[in-house]
């Protein structure tokens, strides 16, 4: 029987088992076929591949350094902010690296101590909580796998199969739904670029470069016809100029926002959530690897010890993302508010200055 098995091979379930595969027996499990000799680097999930401050300063406190062969071109060092609505842009110094997703999360895989058991190109089925133990059940080519287990980790992303099996949420967070595409860069664009547009999302959309391509994408809700608004965002871009030509790679991925903290939830002392599984993720700009980074070490410290009571000690760890994420809520109407957003904007305040030929837009909008 295993001391741990965790569900999800991202960036918060493989530094968990980075962590603890030397105290622990583990499973470690994911969907994707994430062997080392698979260097695809086509991302399974929607995700843009921008490691933000926040996730920068938790990789330092790790202690890793990204190899160069994770970065792609160019590094981005601000952010191209467009309010269609409101016919208005600004240029804001900001500070990411821009990574390969896939190849990232196959490089975290890689630093796992060999000790832990991996089960790759697996999906998780089920679970049974039994007194002093779970059953996990698995399918892998077809057939069914049970493994068993003191304590089950979520970390399966926002869509959590496994926190769909231990709790009804009376109180979920808006569900979007993340839609991307990529496209050959025609234009070169230095920076990464935020759109907002209250007819398309009450979130925002992104466009960003990565070596010679752009990945063009939106967080839309759900139940708003997501593929139709998606659509009329890029048809909204060539109007203004840009020019995409055919696409590939469409990819999609669920994104829930926490408008409260009573939205996260991490699980019991049997079946535990982190990253995105607990609802942890920036309800401003939806960034989620530094919250992915941070539970699964205040994770890890909360068992490092011994298992017995690491539930309160996780969950009081966990209280500082629930005081973070209030704070990004408090940034969301200077944001999001179409009426606060041209007002600052306008101001200019804490915007730069660059040559009008990175502004080939402007006219347009």
């Amino acid at each position: 029987m295993y001391d741990i098995i965790i569900i999800g091979a991202g960036p918060s379930g493989s530094n968990l088992a980075r962590l603890l595969g030397d105290k622990y027996k583990i499973l470690l499990v994911d969907k994707r076929a994430l062997s080392n000799d698979n260097n695809s680097s086509i991302p399974s999930k929607s995700c843009g591949g921008l490691l933000a401050p926040d996730a920068q300063e938790m990789l330092a406190k790790l202690g890793l350094g990204i190899p160069k062969e994770i970065l792609v071109s160019p590094q981005l060092f601000a952010v191209r902010t467009i309010d269609i609505q409101n016919k208005i842009e600004r240029l804001y110094q900001r500070f990411y690296i821009n990574i390969d997703r896939e190849k990232f999360d196959r490089w975290l895989v890689s630093l796992i101590p060999c000790n832990v058991d991996k089960k790759f190109g697996c999906l998780f089925k089920g679970l049974e909580i039994l007194e002093n133990k779970v059953k996990v059940t698995l399918s892998h080519n077809g057939s069914n796998i049970v493994e068993e287990s003191r304590l089950v980790v979520g970390a399966d992303g926002a869509n959590s199969f496994v926190g769909k099996q231990i709790h009804n949420v009376l109180n979920p967070p808006s569900k979007y739904i993340s839609i991307q595409q990529q496209f050959h860069d025609n234009c070169h664009q230095p920076y990464f670029t935020a759109i907002f547009d209250d007819e398309i999302t009450d979130f925002y959309s992104w466009i960003i470069p990565k070596d010679g391509k752009i990945l063009v994408g939106s967080a839309l809700k759900i139940d708003d016809n997501p593929k139709e608004k998606f659509e009329l965002f890029k048809d909204k871009l060539e109007d203004m100029g840009f020019k995409f030509g055919n696409g590939s790679n469409t990819s999609g991925a669920f994104i829930n926002r926490p408008r409260n903290i009573s939205q996260i939830n991490i699980g019991n002392n049997k079946v535990v959530l982190m990253g995105e599984a607990s609802g942890a993720i920036s309800p401003s700009s939806a960034e989620g690897i530094s919250y992915a980074l941070k539970s699964s070490y205040y994770l890890y410290e909360s068992l490092c010890i011994e298992m017995d009571g690491f539930y309160d000690r996780y969950k009081s760890k966990m209280k500082s993302i629930e005081a973070n994420i209030a704070l990004k809520n408090m940034k969301i109407p200077a944001m999001y508010n179409s009426t606060l957003r041209n007002i600052i904007m306008k101001t200019g305040i804490k915007s730069i200055t660059a040559s009008r030929e990175l502004y080939p837009i402007s006219s347009r909008i």
